[in-house]
């Protein structure tokens, strides 16, 4: 039998589930798709290794990335969950906050989304800690014991959220509590909010803790029936789940944490951007994330993705590290509908079941990838590599009859039409990342990838004034290719409340310290060598009075001036000034880092300059430049060699995505098989 050798990365999208299969002897790198099984996601995971053709005795590692959290929340699939915290505090989650979502600021009739939790369904327990941690009442187990036969035997409870006052400061509470309903109740399944986060904020802290309950007895029969599935085909390797914030953590770890996966799929691509960015020299790079059913975007500045410390989930905040991403729902998935007269794509999606009219498959409503396939940018004979025809005759006459008909439109004016709704709303979420945090998107390059990525980055690239697209190798699964360069991570932090000039710096990194060791603790149970571990230590901060706060790297050594110096370096870049103000620490944190191998990036041969060995022929196509239907040279990327240039009009064809160049903008093949769109007079 031979040693094993290969590395593994699945992805599940909304449409498609991607298999990126790394040969660590050769380098050489294989891609297959497979399409999502929403009714069992584990069936559409091992189809897509099937594809592939993978002999799973030989996988060292497989690293998977998944929504299916995510989606038990929006979807409302989770198992029955309650809420075990203090006497008189039972409603801190169904109150929540005041505030009300950007996108619904001036509804009147906005109402929130319906609870993940009836109030029926908490219970409140006598025990209470200060705000300093200090015990005002000690717990009553017998307290804890009526709650939990009211909750497990009355309403049905299979999980239960334990979150008390102030208990970051001290789980001693939470523990016991614990303890006493496992002994009653072995079967039940147990999330305690210090297991999960340790700061402050009551109702973030609940919420955070109350998702996991949610979605943790769905996530463990999802990841138990895939072990099962993988060994039963032979697999023995180590398998890992991406984290939202970047990184992995093994299956049995993410099984404990599984909202730290909630958003484990785009983060793939974000940590495989960052490794490009260093890789091909760019420090300034915007991601462009298209698959079946949404667009993510995220920012990296100097080679390093953009975090944040607090994601949300509908309107419910989850206290994990995560990548800023932008999500909009606009996909190739997305369906154009009227409203009214007036045009708009998603943010429903035709999913994988039924999907895109020209699919097939059942689905009666028009989407993007129904108007690109009217629009010429989609061989309809070569989709998916040849695996999947589409059919372009349903495609146009679902088109005609809903939009336009309606329009008084021409099919492909109203093809151009669902393309230009959706350039709209994609412009407005890169803006939200770049020009109203400070940065000018001029000054990036876009790393376009996702099944539509490339097909709309470079009119995205004309809308915006973008310098240059820069499209990796299989963009359909850049994702799952990201995923083989993540380390494995895990965070921790506790909650210090105190201003930098206060702060006693020698107790603070004895704190420190304790959290560095529960940190190597973590990294050598899913193991890692000492000599792989990196430990890296943060504070939050904010001027004395803010609301909002930022993260700053600190060494070894506290200096109180170099702390102050990175705060305001950060600052100023994020808000264009500095104050005087005294400094406040909310938080600190400490990142553990088990160091991986990467793969390295495919250097092919120099071609000798001339394309028009890959050009397929010519086809009729929607120019944005020209605003009319003209031919397009039409490329296969597999024949494209380093040094081959060209300027559009040009389709880029790979098997599983089209790269569509607009007139007036220029493509190079650079030293290792990508392609860079720029504009021609500027390259010229």
């Amino acid at each position: 039998m031979p040693e094993p050798h290969i590395r593994l990365a699945v992805d599940i999208g909304g449409t498609f589930v991607d298999a990126m299969e790394l040969d660590t002897r050769t380098n050489r790198v294989r891609f297959r798709k497979a399409s999502t099984t929403p009714a069992r996601p584990a069936d559409g995971v091992l189809n897509a290794i099937a594809a592939l053709g993978t002999d799973l005795s030989t996988v060292e590692l497989f690293i998977h990335g998944t929504t299916l959290g995510l989606n038990a929340v929006l979807e409302r699939r989770g198992g029955a969950t309650g809420i075990v915290t203090n006497e008189g505090f039972r409603d801190v989650f169904l109150l929540g906050r005041g505030n009300v979502p950007d996108d619904h600021m001036y509804d009147f009739t906005y109402q929130r989304p319906e609870s993940l939790v009836k109030r029926r369904y908490t219970a409140g327990v006598a025990g209470r800690l200060d705000y300093r941690g200090r015990v005002v009442e000690e717990l009553d187990p017998e307290s804890v014991r009526a709650a939990a036969r009211t909750l497990v035997e009355e309403q049905g409870v299979r999980s239960i959220a334990i979150c008390f006052l102030h208990s970051f400061l001290d789980p001693t509470h939470e523990r016991e509590t614990a303890r006493i309903i496992r002994e009653l109740y072995p079967e039940v399944s147990l999330s305690l909010s210090t297991d999960i986060v340790r700061e402050y904020r009551e109702y973030e802290r609940t919420s955070t803790t109350v998702l996991e309950a949610y979605i943790r007895p769905i996530f463990e029969r999802y990841v138990d029936e895939l072990e099962n599935g993988l060994a039963g085909r032979g697999f023995a390797g180590r398998f890992l789940i991406m984290r939202s914030g970047g990184g992995s953590m093994t299956s049995t770890v993410a099984k404990r944490s599984p909202t730290h996966t909630v958003l484990s799929g785009p983060a793939g691509g974000i940590v495989g951007a960052a490794y490009l960015a260093g890789a091909l020299g760019r420090d300034n790079m915007l991601t462009f994330d298209i698959g079946g059913t949404s667009l993510d975007a995220c920012v990296i500045e100097r080679q390093t993705a953009v975090a944040a410390y607090e994601a949300q989930l509908e309107h419910f905040p989850l206290l994990i590290p995560t990548y800023d991403i932008r999500t909009i729902g606009a996909g190739g998935g997305s369906i154009a509908w009227l409203d009214r007269g007036l045009l708009k794509v998603g943010p429903r999606s035709a999913g994988a079941d039924p999907g895109p009219v020209c699919y097939g498959h059942g689905g009666t409503e028009p989407t993007v990838t129904d108007a690109a396939l009217v629009l010429g940018y989609i061989d309809p004979d070569r989709f998916l590599g040849g695996d999947m025809g589409l059919r372009a005759d349903a495609a146009r006459q679902a088109l005609t009859e809903q939009i336009a008909a309606p329009l008084g439109l021409t099919a492909e004016a109203a093809a151009a039409g669902i393309v230009d709704v959706l350039l709209a709303r994609t412009v407005g979420a890169v803006r939200q990342i770049t020009v109203e945090r400070g940065h000018d998107p001029r000054g990036f390059s876009l790393l376009a990838f996702g099944g539509a990525g490339p097909l709309l980055a470079p009119l995205l690239a004309w809308e915006m004034g973008i310098r240059e697209v820069v499209v990796p190798f299989a963009p359909s699964g850049f994702s799952a290719w990201g995923m083989l360069s993540a380390d494995i991570v895990d965070d921790f932090a506790r909650t210090v409340i105190s201003t930098l000039d206060d702060a006693d710096l020698a107790e603070l990194d004895v704190l420190y310290k304790g959290v560095e060791a529960e940190a190597l603790a973590s990294l050598s149970g899913q193991g890692v060598a000492p000599a792989d571990t990196v430990l890296e230590r943060q504070l939050e901060l904010r001027y004395l009075g803010q609301e909002h706060s930022l993260m700053v790297t600190v060494g070894r050594e506290l200096r109180p001036d170099a702390i102050r110096a990175g705060f305001e370096e950060l600052h100023y870049a994020r808000y264009g000034h500095t104050m005087d103000n005294r400094l406040q620490i909310l938080n600190l944190r400490v990142r553990g880092i088990g160091r991986t191998k990467r793969p390295t990036l495919a250097s092919p041969p120099p071609g000798d300059g001339n394309p028009e060995r890959a050009m397929r022929g010519h086809r009729v196509a929607y120019d944005v430049a020209a605003r009319a239907m003209v031919p397009f040279a039409v490329f296969d990327r597999e024949k494209l060699a380093p040094g081959d240039t060209f300027t559009g009009p040009a389709l880029i064809d790979d098997g599983t995505s089209t790269t569509v160049v607009p007139s007036r903008q220029r493509v190079e093949v650079d030293p290792h098989g990508y392609l860079l769109v720029t504009f021609a007079e500027e390259a010229a």
